[in-house]
């Protein structure tokens, strides 16, 4: 049955069928499949005829609309006869249609050959599809057991036909009913009939995810126990093809191997009596390997992974070492014979193991194919597989028979070329026991090769017309025949010889395939070689006839040149006086000049043994040689020119170079700048010279270095690239010593200045590439590094030489996963910080089958060094990982340059945060001792030890510990030995730092885990250092020690149970809670592996829930015995209430792992829990007392009151002992069980707990009555306050005692501090009655807390007036003592507003303590006082003004303090409080200065304002400077000059002058300035220069308000400078400089300023130059200027000589008469008015007073307002400073007082004003028009004439006597007018 399906699922019309043919079938006999056809004859039905018929195209009716039409009309009716029903059935009929329609004759035809092609076809098709769904339906009816065994042969069917239209259907249900029958389970039949299949047909189209499930599986099913059957697995075998071979996709690949080899591997494993026949039947053997050996010998990129091959070559061996005894069958062993043929190594070693497995004597031995696979193995190129194949052919007991050599001959013509050499080598072996066939070899490889030349006739179809069919010539079969007869040659006789070579010369010679030619002419002078004497006669006659018969053509050329070099061949074999040679020789000469490079190469190497023969001529023909290198316009004669030269040399001996003149000709030939041929020619030379003589030209290359430098930059390509190539040259043929000869060179010449010469360097140095294999690996670790310098030349020239050097170095790597990786390589070295990453995650990648060759560490290692240097975390993990993998791929003598330079980085990074980089590099480095031996790196060692004690960090020391641990393991276990004494007992020395015993308790965390079990003799002797260091005082000590305790306790948990267990005991309650935490975490730690539990689950729940199980309670009693575990759970339970959380964390998280159910485990352990705790309360340990407390209020809590009975009594009993720390435990246990009981239990021993507490409180001990106090509070918390008056009242009286009143209060401060809001409504009103208790207040007030501050009100006023009573000290403190306890709010705000209301008390003492008090808030308290801040500076401030001296100091020390409080940064913030405070202060001011200031000086204000004039923003310098003014203003100069005060001040507002800040904080600053100048004098004069230059400074600011500032200060300055000239220089130059008139005019201010302040110090240079500038400015047009130079000229008068003083006068100032310009009279009128006022005595000592007079009157009387505006103020100033008559300028002033213009008397009524002494008659005259003035409707006016009678009448003794000198009603006036202008300006003020 199974033998029919496959027949006729196999037949050929079943799988001929198509789409189209299946669509036929499928299409009813009465409808035409045909579309085309069918639409015709629709367009026919509807139209009447067929589309020829239409209408013809026109506009209206196009011919594509007649079409469309005609198509609408035939759907639309067909549409209607299908609506329409059975009815039209006979009209839709094809054929009746047809018989209708209107159709050409030629398309009825078509059509109905059409119908009959689809009948005939459709009947065929449905017998087909019957017979299919006969067989499916067989298939379907067989038993499951039938169909498993037959499941391989019924799968092929299937999935032959499948893809076959027809039969796909039916190969689906056959394939899905083998599925079912093949797999067990229903689900993965089920996948794999869907999924597997469509794979299967459409690989392309299958979805992942189901894919991916199935094969998933699948490979479950491969590795579970149930593994796949044999059936099943011939059924995935398809599926595993398809997706290693046509799915690309990584995970589904590595999936599909595994499962293959996994089943391979199970069938290889099973006995061979468990398989049984039937089951090797089933199982794919052949197909399972033949897949193998395809992902063996693939090259696909996704196969080539070694991670991919290695387990197909061990499935690969196993399977064919499990084929059955009884032999191999037939197609197994032809599919291992192929596979020895293949061109894979790998394929070919792996099935040489396979069969070596097999065995040799299973091996059939009449297997010829098989021998001759066998016998070319023996020739592998692999020395590997030649071993393999000899040991079988021993194995095997093959021989060299006969029948061998037809097959070697027809594999040695095959196309596979790797083959073809060892096959050929056999077949030479093969002649060595059969010469006498060589000859009829001979023949027949001669007709392969005469078939494999000829090419075939072209093909003709039946037309006659060739066919264009590719022809593809089978060169490499003729190569096969040309080695083959290589191998003949030796065994051919001389006649049989000659008749090869006459085969050979010229038939084989002229193959048009240059590869043949080449392995034709090998074969030639082989067969010269064997028989070349003998047979030189007749050859050289048939070489002879051969060149004269030869046709004039380009493949006869070929011909000629290589019968020449043959020529040359057999020359060598001659006699050498034979007449024939020379001719030979110079044949050779001449054919050098043929444009081939191997017939070049031949012909030198022809050349050397026959030069003796042309000896003499040689002087010559070496002249015709270099001339023809060096002159010749043709390449290939010069090329041929240089090969010659180099053979000649090489024959007559290396002095011919220097005896013919080579050398000295060739390097003046490169050194020739004119012509390029020239220096390319010479270079020719040197390349054919190095390659021809090899290291004979070694001495000559350190010469030719500087010209191939020059070279390198040569303009000319040809030369470059001549260059490259004897670079080359060179390079391949130097010796090491040739190497350390030219290296420097080439390196120095890498630092030179010329770019040029650089690239030369780089281009040379990477020509070295090219070095034998030794030189490469010596010279390559200096080479690269210096390379990649030059990376980052300046030139780009020299980068690309650099980056092209690189490249050559990378090209000559042999390694093939490297060359892979070198563009990544050279990216990574050039741009290491951005490529350096994916380079080394592209090595980590790779999977190294070769050896890493020399070349490949010079580009891998430098990249690895930078990648150390590099930041990354990731980048240096990947390059240790990669440097510890390196030793076992490459050899020590090649990385061993490398260590200097990786060295460093492993350092680094081994000290690196990250622990996994460190543990990586630590790894590292281990590999390096192991690969490299100590020896490698000697430094290494004392630097691990040196940074295990490092001080700088614990990473370091945990680095170097981590490296020491690897390169200790590396070093082996005798060294280690040899060490733990000393690490131990540095580890243990107190006398070590902390570092040093830290770093080598370190190195105990990894030893452990790094030797494993070669540690354990160790920890016996380890111990006692850990434990020591787990009570050390350094807390980095102890963590270390923790970290190497849980690691031996993790590492070795059996050792560690007795050794570490007792220690661990005594550690649970040790009094450092440190040492218990850590002996509680390594407890734990032990009892996990013990019990096999893990300790990183959450216990995160409730208290008492647990995670233990039962295997773990018993497996930890089994391990530690009752007693020990009862010791161990005790200890644990009293952990959960220790005093330090951690260790109550710890403890618990340990107890709820192991414990399986608490209630259980504590009345397990009861007894032992209760010695524990008895003996703990009575522990001088505070710590161990309440935890003992706790721990017994805990299990009172868990079980009940059973234990009370027993409990209490025995506490109190404790309570009369002697022992205090006895009673203290007492008190705390009484706390404890308490607050575990309920109120009911605990009333029932009420009576007999309250004098126990009573008793405790009054204890002589402190701890004792703390301890009382806490079980107070645990009592009145239960019971209620029915306790108050029963404790609390004995307490009070207890107060009263002398000798029990220190006790009682200490009692009750205690127990303030726990009920503090109960207690003390019940006591603050005893203690505030007189006479007050201070010193109780103090003491409960500390631990009161929060509860004191509702009591303040009543506390505060009761103790300032114990304080106003007695000032004793203890009060005092006792005070202070309250307040400091005053902490939160609203504390102190309550605190600060009832001291602020004492401090306005009358009382003096009153305002002195609360003062007092406020200072020690201030100065002590650590409450946040930060809001109160701005009032206690406002109030301090206020208060330094107090009329009591006590008062005021105590107002100063509080601001002091205050200020203290305020961080520094945010003191500029409270200038503004000060300020306000300041104000306040200078309205109420007692005296004349700030009496606080006056006592104590103004530093805290200075450190204010300080803060603010440094750091602040520029409002808060502009608000600290006007504040520092304040602050000047309100202190005296004694003050100020006091200490470094001025310093203090003038420092940092110099400070802000000299910084670029908005005008107004530089009048601010200049402001304070000039005050503290005008406050201190001469107590500034340190500051003085700094202050000028400062002043000079603002005076060229572009705001007048700082300018007008700085004048002023200069002002006031100048009289305390010691040097003025500069001043005056300055100004004076800034005058004569400025064009701005702002500036100008503020500059001619500051000179009058200076001029009055220090005019008289003023040298007469500066006087004159001042005076001309001065007087050349009454001409500017600026009338401001204009006055005010005057006046500047007028005050320097007072500093003038007499006669210079005159000659102004006369010259200038008093010349009035002919000036036309009135400005200038304006001007001298001014300066005449100012001169009067600063020197009217020395106008008079010159005699001047009349002239002044009369110009003054005529400047007052002019009729230009301006003038007279001057004049009349001259007038005021005359009047007032010169004693003579002024009764002649009266007339003026009173007509100015009168003139009709409103300035003049404005101006009149000021000059007026400024008289200081008038006369009766200025009276009389002057005040009647004063009164007119009064009535003016001008305000001005009237305002200046008030004004005026004010200070007139104010200075001549009074209203009266003014009143007297003027008649009635003119006085009347005058007194009406003075009392209303008096209202008015008081009331303007």
């Amino acid at each position: 049955v199974v033998e029919e399906v496959c027949r006729v699922l196999g037949r050929g019309e079943v799988l001929e069928v198509t789409q189209e043919h299946l669509e036929i079938m499928l299409t009813p006999p009465t409808s035409l499949w045909h579309r085309r056809m069918q639409q015709e004859l629709d367009i026919a039905m509807v139209t009447g005829g067929p589309e020829a018929n239409m209408k013809k195209e026109s506009k209206a009716y196009s011919f594509a609309d007649q079409k469309w039409d005609a198509e609408m009309r035939a759907e639309l009716r067909r549409q209607r006869k299908a609506s329409e029903g059975a009815e039209f059935e006979e009209e839709r009929d094809v054929r009746t249609l047809l018989k209708k329609a209107k159709l050409s004759q030629k398309q009825q035809e078509a059509i109905q050959s059409q119908l009959d092609y689809e009948e005939t076809t459709r009947e065929r098709l449905r017998r087909l599809d019957s017979r299919l769904a006969d067989i499916t339906f067989v298939v379907c009816s067989l038993r499951g057991d039938l169909l498993v065994g037959h499941a391989p042969q019924l799968s092929r069917a299937v999935l032959g036909a499948v893809s076959s239209p027809l039969a796909a259907r039916h190969c689906k249900r056959a394939w899905q009913v083998l599925a079912h029958a093949v797999f067990r389970e229903w689900s993965t039949a089920q996948l794999f009939s869907e999924i597997g299949l469509q794979t299967l047909v459409s690989p392309s189209s299958s979805p992942s995810p189901p894919l991916s499930r199935l094969l998933s599986t699948i490979e479950r099913h491969t590795h579970s126990s149930r593994a796949l059957s044999d059936a099943a697995h011939s059924l995935t075998l398809p599926l595993l093809r398809t997706i290693l071979l046509d799915i690309d996709q990584p995970s589904l690949r590595d999936s599909a191997v595994s499962v293959l080899c996994s089943t391979a591997h199970k069938h290889a494993s099973t006995p061979a009596p468990g398989k049984g026949e039937a089951a090797s039947r089933l199982f794919p053997t052949a197909e399972t390997l033949r897949l193998l050996g395809t992902l063996i010998s693939s090259t696909k990129e996704s196969l080539k992974s070694h991670k991919l091959k290695k387990p197909c070559v061990d499935a690969f061996i196993a399977l064919c070492k499990s084929l059955p005894s009884a032999g191999i069958s037939d197609e197994v062993l032809q599919l291992l014979t192929v596979d020895l043929g293949s061109p894979s190594p790998l394929l070919r070693g792996t099935v040489l193991q396979a069969l070596l497995e097999i065995g040799g004597a299973l091996l059939p031995p009449d297997h010829s194919h098989l021998q001759v696979a066998l016998l070319v193995a023996r020739h592998d190129e692999g020395s590997d597989a030649r071993t393999l194949a000899d040991k079988l052919w021993e194995a095997a007991g093959y021989t060299l028979t006969p029948p061998l050599a037809p097959l070697l001959v027809q594999q040695v013509s095959s196309t596979t070329r790797a083959m073809q050499d060892p096959t050929a080598l056999a077949l030479g072996v093969w002649l060595k026991d059969h010469a006498q066939q060589a000859m009829p070899l001979m023949g027949q490889l001669k007709e392969i090769y005469e078939k494999k030349r000829t090419v075939p006739p072209p093909q003709k179809d039946s037309f006659g017309r060739t066919l264009a069919v590719e022809y593809r010539d089978p060169w490499e079969s003729r190569v096969g025949v040309a080695k083959a007869l290589e191998q003949l040659s030796a065994h051919l006789s001389l006649e049989d010889s000659l008749t090869l070579l006459k085969f050979l010369i010229p038939g084989a010679l002229s193959d048009p395939s240059t590869e043949v030619q080449t392995a034709m002419m090998a074969t030639a002078k082989a067969a010269i070689g064997t028989h070349g004497e003998a047979l030189a006669s007749k050859l050289m006659t048939h070489f002879e006839q051969c060149l004269q018969s030869a046709p004039d053509t380009q493949e006869a050329d070929r011909v000629r040149k290589s019968i020449v070099v043959l020529m040359g061949t057999l020359a060598k074999h001659m006699d050498q006086r034979d007449p024939k040679v020379k001719p030979v020789v110079h044949l050779l000469l001449g054919n050098l000049d043929t444009p081939s490079q191997p017939v070049q190469e031949a012909i030198a190497n022809c050349l050397p043994p026959l030069a003796s023969v042309i000896k003499p001529d040689a002087e010559s023909i070496i002249e015709k040689l270099l001339d023809k290198l060096l002159n010749s316009t043709s390449y290939s004669q010069r090329k041929g020119a240089a090969y010659g030269l180099a053979g000649l040399v090489k024959g007559l001996g290396i002095p011919t170079l220097k005896q013919f003149k080579v050398m000295p000709t060739l390097q003046d030939a490169i050194k020739d700048k004119k012509n390029y041929r020239h220096r390319e020619g010479a270079l020719f030379a040197f390349e054919s010279l190095c390659n021809m003589l090899g290291r004979l030209f070694e001495p000559y290359v350190v010469h030719l270095l500087p010209d191939l430098l020059l070279c390198f930059g040569d303009g000319n390509q040809y030369v470059r690239e001549a260059t490259d190539q004897t670079a080359r040259t060179i390079m391949t043929h130097l010796s090491s010593h040739g190497v350390k000869l030219i290296l420097p060179s080439l390196l120095t010449a890498l630092e030179e200045d010329s770019w040029r010469t650089k690239a030369g360097s780089a281009e040379l140095l990477g020509a070295m590439a090219y070095c034998a294999p030794k030189q490469l690996s010596s010279c390559l670790p200096s080479i690269v590094p210096r390379l990649m310098d030059v990376l980052a030349d300046s030139h780009s020239k020299v980068q690309q030489a650099g980056s092209q050097a690189l490249k050559q170095i990378g090209s000559v790597i042999k390694n093939p996963e490297i060359q892979i990786l070198v563009p990544v390589l050279l990216e990574a070295l050039a741009d290491p910080s951005n490529k350096a990453q994916s380079c080394l995650q592209a090595l980590l990648d790779t999977e190294f089958v070769h050896v890493i060759d020399p070349p490949s560490l010079a580009l891998i290692m430098p990249t690895l060094k930078r990648a150390l240097e590099i930041r990354s975390t990731d980048t240096k993990r990947m390059a240790a990982l990669i440097i510890g993998n390196m030793y076992s791929l490459t050899d020590k003598k090649d990385l061993a340059p490398y260590v200097p330079d990786v060295l460093p980085g492993l350092k680094q990074s081994l000290v690196d945060p990250v622990p996994e980089v460190r543990s990586v590099c630590a790894k590292a480095l281990g590999a390096m001792i192991r690969g490299m031996g100590e020896g490698g790196v000697q430094e290494l060692l004392p630097w691990l030890t040196s940074t295990l004690q490092s001080e700088s960090s614990s990473v370091d020391r945990s680095g170097a510990a981590q490296g020491l641990s690897e390169v200790l393991l590396a070093q082996g276990v005798e060294y280690l030995t040899q060490l733990m004494p000393h690490f131990i007992a540095s580890s243990q020395d107190l006398a070590n730092p902390t570092h040093v015993r830290d770093g080598y308790l370190m190195l105990f965390v990894y030893l452990p885990v790094t030797f494993g079990e070669h540690f354990v003799p160790f920890i016996a002797n380890l111990l006692p250092s850990i434990l020591k260091g787990l009570a050390d005082e350094s807390e980095y000590i102890r963590e270390t020690s923790l970290q190497a305790g849980q690691t031996i306790v993790n590492q070795y948990a059996d050792t560690a149970v007795e050794l570490f267990l007792p220690e661990l005991e005594k550690g649970i309650f040790d009094d450092n809670w440190r040492i218990r935490c850590s002996s509680v975490q390594l407890l734990g730690d032990l009892l996990y592996k013990i019990s096999g539990l893990s300790g990183k689950m959450s216990t995160e729940s409730e208290e008492d829930d647990n995670f233990g199980t039962e295997e773990a309670r018993q497996a930890i009693l089994a391990c530690l015995g009752t007693d020990r575990r009862d010791r161990v759970l005790a200890g644990l339970y009293m952990g959960r209430s220790d005093v330090a959380l951690m260790v109550r964390q710890a403890a618990l998280h340990v107890w709820k792992v192991v414990v399986t159910n608490t209630a259980r485990s504590l009345r397990e352990i009861l007894p032992t829990l209760i010695q524990l705790l008895l003996s703990c309360l009575a522990s001088e340990s505070h710590d161990k007392r309440k935890v003992a407390a706790r721990t017994l209020g805990d299990l009172v809590r868990k079980l009940g009151e059973r234990v009370l009975p027993e409990v209490i009594p025995m506490l109190k009993d404790g309570l009369g002992s002697h022992d205090s720390k006895e009673r203290q435990g007492v008190c705390i246990g009484l706390s404890e069980i308490i607050q575990q009981t309920s109120r009911d239990n605990v009333l029932l021993y009420i009576d007999s707990l309250l004098p126990t507490i009573r008793s405790a409180l009054c204890d002589k001990e402190q701890d004792v009555r703390a301890a009382a106090a806490q079980t107070f509070d645990s009592l009145h918390s239960t019971v209620g306050p029915r306790i108050l008056d029963e404790v609390l009242t004995p307490l009070l009286h207890e107060l009263s005692l002398g000798e029990r009143s220190n006790v009682a209060l200490d009692g009750l401060k205690q127990v303030m501090a726990v009920k503090s809001r109960v207690v003390l409504p019940h006591i603050v009103p005893q203690l505030v009655r007189p006479p007050v208790n201070a010193k109780a207040l103090a003491l409960l007030s500390s631990v009161a807390g929060e509860a004191l501050y509702k009591h303040l009100d009543r506390i505060i006023p009761a103790i300032i007036g114990s304080l106003r009573d007695t000032s004793d000290e203890d009060t005092w403190k006792a005070a202070e003592g309250v307040i400091l306890s005053v902490l939160v709010e609203p504390g102190p705000s309550i605190l600060i507003e009832e001291l602020f209301k004492a401090a306005r008390s009358q009382s003096p003492e009153t305002r002195t303590a609360a003062v007092g008090l406020l200072h020690t808030l201030s100065s002590r308290s650590s409450a946040e006082l930060a809001e109160h801040i701005p009032q206690l500076i406002i109030f301090s401030t206020e208060a330094m003004n107090d009329p009591s001296d006590p008062v005021c100091e105590k107002a100063w020390l509080t601001l002091e303090a205050t200020v203290k409080r305020v961080n520094q940064k945010e003191l500029s913030h409270f200038t503004g409080y000060l300020r306000k405070a300041l104000k306040t202060v200078s309205l109420n001011l007692i005296g004349e200065e700030l009496r606080g200031f006056a006592l104590k000086g103004i530093t805290p204000t200075l450190t204010l304002l300080k803060e603010g004039l440094i750091s602040g923003s520029p409002d808060e310098k502009e608000e600290a400077a006007r504040v520092l003014v304040e602050v000047i203003r309100l202190a005296s100069p004694k003050t100020l000059s006091t200490g470094k005060v001025v310093m203090l001040i003038a420092g940092p507002l110099i400070r802000v002058l000299g910084d670029r800040y908005g005008w107004s904080v530089k009048v601010a600053t200049l402001e304070a300035l000039g005050e503290l100048v005008r406050k201190v004098g001469s107590a500034a004069k340190s500051f003085i220069p700094q202050l000028q230059t400062s002043y000079l400074k603002a005076l060229n600011d572009p705001n007048k308000p700082v300018r007008v500032q700085a004048v002023t200060g200069l002002t006031e300055l100048l009289p305390l400078s010691p040097r003025v000239d500069p001043v005056f220089n300055e100004i004076h130059g800034g005058i004569k400089k400025s064009e701005d008139p702002a500036f100008r005019l503020t500059m001619l201010q500051a000179l009058g300023g200076v001029i009055r302040a220090g005019g008289q110090r003023m040298n007469e240079k500066h006087r004159g130059e001042i005076q001309d500038t001065l007087l050349a400015l009454e001409n500017t047009q600026n009338e401001a200027s204009r006055l005010e130079a005057a006046r500047c000229l007028g005050t320097l008068c007072a500093h003038l000589g007499e006669e210079e003083l005159k000659s102004l006068l006369l010259k200038t100032l008093l010349v009035a008469e002919g000036v036309s310009d009135w400005a200038v009279l304006q001007a001298r009128a001014t300066a005449l008015s100012a001169a009067l006022q600063s020197s009217a005595e020395r106008i008079v000592t010159v005699g001047m007073e009349t002239e002044v007079c009369s110009a003054v009157l005529t400047f007052a009387t002019s009729d230009r307002v301006p003038v007279c505006v001057s004049g009349l103020q001259a007038v005021a100033s005359f009047i007032n400073h010169m004693e003579s008559d002024s009764s002649s300028l009266l007339p003026a002033l009173t007509q100015g007082l009168m003139h009709t213009t409103q300035d003049i008397r404005l101006v009149a009524s000021g000059a007026c004003s400024e008289l200081k002494s008038p006369s009766e008659q200025l009276l009389r005259e002057v005040i009647p028009p004063l009164l007119a003035n009064t009535r003016e409707k001008n305000t001005a006016v009237k305002a200046a004439a008030e004004k005026a009678i004010v200070d007139l009448i104010a200075g001549k003794e009074g209203l009266q006597h003014c009143m007297g000198l003027l008649d009635g009603p003119m006085a009347r006036k005058l007194e009406e007018s003075y009392q209303k202008a008096q209202a008015r300006l008081a009331k303007d003020m």
